[in-house]
């Protein structure tokens, strides 16, 4: 009898072969394989521990989306990923299905840009990618077997009112080219001139001609002198300035009134002599007239 139970218990066992630890970690690798498909489990796990302002920080640079602010696309797409985040943090969703249910919303924007679905053909994506939920080994299984039957119900209904409600306008986004408006202002900068001469060029009655010409608008150059080991080089010698003559020179202020006032007095006796003539034609003309008037 002993011996009959023990070829029993050892048939047991080869009919139903144990299955190791690390054999058991890879089936649920490969069952959770589609969850790591746009992000990691640390990244999902941070997103998990952040508000929606951290959220949308977070997958800016997690996405490559640092340029929403400038570009409408980028902008878009962050958008969708974080408002779909945060709807299935609302739905308690573990790490996986969240991580799955990024990877369902990447996967369908791929089929639109790259493969330009149509909305008939990606929603039949859809359906075999959702395909063997709720089943066990199922042959058509799409690698999200992680959802229930009734989360993938709701996934479906926020799909329906947020990617394929919209279909036409993610369709305008990814396939319609935009002009890109730069918007920019030209400015002339005015830079100062270098500083061997004065600039600008101090005025005539901040400084005396004489002075300026003399100490400041010809500045002498520097001699070089250097020394060598065998001798000292003598420094060339600079040929001076010749002097700037002053027009005004030798003419007092007096004379300056005087000449002036020669040159206003003609100019206004010519004038006057002028101006006589035309009073003594338009006398004459008025004068015939009050006869002509008188006569009458």
């Amino acid at each position: 009898m002993a011996t009959r139970e023990k070829d029993k218990g050892k048939e047991k066992e080869k009919e139903s072969p144990s299955v190791c630890p690390q054999e058991e970690e890879n089936i649920i690798k490969d069952e959770e394989a589609m969850a790591w498909k746009l992000l990691s489990l640390p990244q999902i796990t941070i997103l998990w521990e952040q508000d929606t302002e951290g959220v949308q920080k977070h997958l800016e640079t997690f996405l490559n989306l640092e340029n929403h602010k400038t570009s409408l696309k980028e902008a878009v797409l962050l958008d969708y990923y974080v408002s779909g985040f945060c709807w299935a943090k609302a739905l308690d969703l573990t790490p996986v299905q969240i991580g799955g249910f990024l990877t369902l919303l990447n996967l369908l924007l791929e089929n639109l840009e790259t493969q330009h679905m149509t909305l008939e053909d990606n929603i039949q994506e859809l359906g075999s990618t959702m395909a063997g939920i709720g089943q066990s080994n199922s042959e058509t299984s799409g690698g999200f077997e992680f959802f229930t039957v009734d989360q993938a119900k709701a996934i479906i209904n926020y799909l329906k009112i947020s990617l394929f409600q919209h279909y036409t306008l993610y369709e305008y986004l990814f396939h319609t080219p935009r002009e890109e408006l730069v918007i920019g202002d030209e400015n002339v900068v005015e830079v100062v001139k270098p500083a061997e001469s004065p600039f600008p060029a101090p005025l005539e009655e901040g400084l005396p001609y004489d002075i300026y010409s003399k100490f400041i608008a010809f500045i002498p150059a520097t001699e070089d002198a250097t020394e060598e080991i065998a001798g000292e080089i003598q420094p060339e010698l600079q040929p001076e300035a010749e002097p700037v003559v002053d027009p005004l020179e030798g003419f007092t202020m007096q004379d300056v009134k005087s000449v002036l006032g020669e040159v206003t007095g003609d100019m206004i006796g010519s004038l006057q002599i002028e101006i006589n003539e035309k009073l003594q034609t338009q006398e004459e003309v008025f004068s015939v007239r009050i006869d002509k008037l008188k006569k009458v």
